[in-house]
């Protein structure tokens, strides 16, 4: 079964996407600048000063789709895409409704019923969801003034495939934003297709190197961020890891 079709998973990405600090990590002592991710990939590597009136803006992987909540913020319309189904019924319920009832794990078979919320200021009626195959998008997605990619490309079977279709995604001048720890396995992404994470002929390549190989003809680099993030797996086991944020535009 696809992890990311499960009840597990769902709730897990829900707590990660809208927890509160308190929902997520009540111990005092833990990294709690770490929390906040999906809107922290959104207001730190976004520039909303490029915008143009009703931007449009496209979150691919959006999970359950805090990012794409986020960038509905700054933009008129926001499509979000995720291969799993799962993920998009519940963002589209969140769209629907501003509200989700979920369960968090806590220890074994015992959970704590949650509630995953919309903030009230933001506009839904800018964001729609769908199901995609970020290896094979649609033809007919049309063209965005930003996208957002935000931990997606190391669970990617091919992720060229993805990277070779953002030119034609992103209008002139546009944004590109890809976030990831570049945490290559090859449950997800067969070796040969890894964009870093290797040696090639004596040299270490990063996924970077990968990154820029893959888009310089069309985008350039225009910063590069860590952001750090934290998953609760449950109430005694916790994810800490490090992403890099590159962020580029449309030449």
């Amino acid at each position: 079964m696809n992890i990311y079709e499960t009840d597990r998973l769902l709730a897990e990405y829900l707590l990660f996407h809208y927890g509160s600090p308190e929902e997520v990590l009540p111990h005092a002592d833990g990294p709690r600048g770490t929390l906040g991710y999906p809107q922290r990939c959104v207001s730190e590597c976004l520039d909303a000063t490029r915008l143009p009136e009703k931007a449009r803006a496209l979150d691919l992987g959006c999970a359950v789709g805090r990012s794409t909540f986020e960038l509905a913020r700054h933009c008129g319309e926001v499509v979000g895409v995720d291969f799993s189904r799962r993920f998009i019924d519940a963002a589209d319920a969140l769209r629907r409704d501003g509200a989700l009832d979920y369960l968090r794990a806590d220890e074994g078979a015992l959970t704590t019923p949650c509630r995953a919320l919309v903030p009230a200021e933001i506009d839904r009626g800018r964001t729609r969801f769908e199901t995609g195959d970020a290896m094979d998008l649609r033809a007919d997605l049309g063209a965005f003034d930003v996208v957002l990619m935000a931990n997606l490309i190391d669970r990617l079977r091919e992720p060229q495939l993805c990277l070779t279709r953002l030119a034609a995604l992103v209008k002139a001048g546009g944004q590109l934003i890809i976030t990831s720890p570049y945490t290559w396995l090859e449950e997800f992404t067969p070796r040969t297709n890894w964009l870093g994470g290797f040696e090639r002929d004596g040299r270490r390549v990063a996924t970077r190197d990968g990154l820029e190989a893959a888009l310089a003809d069309d985008f350039q680099l225009i910063a590069t961020r860590e952001l750090p993030f934290f998953i609760r797996e449950h109430a005694r086991k916790f994810q800490w890891s490090v992403a890099e944020a590159t962020v580029w535009h449309r030449r």
